[in-house]
């Protein structure tokens, strides 16, 4: 399976060419996501998976706007196994956000 890379096309979609709009998303994006990361980190190590579960909730969403499709789809998948205690989708969840990090210090 090729891993799939973030990219803009929902965020330009959504600015339709107004670069302000565009660059406030993307702040927001890149203030919020370090944030939500460490917490999904913090919570997964505390194995308090009902906390996990709502900050994957969270996280799936910007999977969605960074054109992660599979991605959220795990997400999804991940959000309702943790309900149950099973986290064994968690080192696929962190490669996608490893990912995502890696692509938004960069844009």
């Amino acid at each position: 399976m090729s891993e799939e890379q973030p990219n803009l096309n929902y965020v330009k979609e959504l600015a339709g060419g107004d670069q302000s709009f565009e660059q406030k998303f993307l702040g927001i994006i890149k203030s919020e996501f370090p944030v939500e990361k460490q917490t999904y980190i913090d919570c997964l190590a505390k194995e308090d998976y009902n906390a996990t579960a709502e900050i994957v909730h969270k996280l799936k969403h910007k999977f969605n706007i960074l054109g992660l499709q599979k991605g959220y789809r795990l997400a999804v998948g991940f959000e309702e196994q943790l309900k149950f205690g099973n986290s064994k989708l968690k080192d696929d969840f962190l490669k996608i956000l490893i990912t995502i990090e890696n692509y938004i210090l960069n844009i």
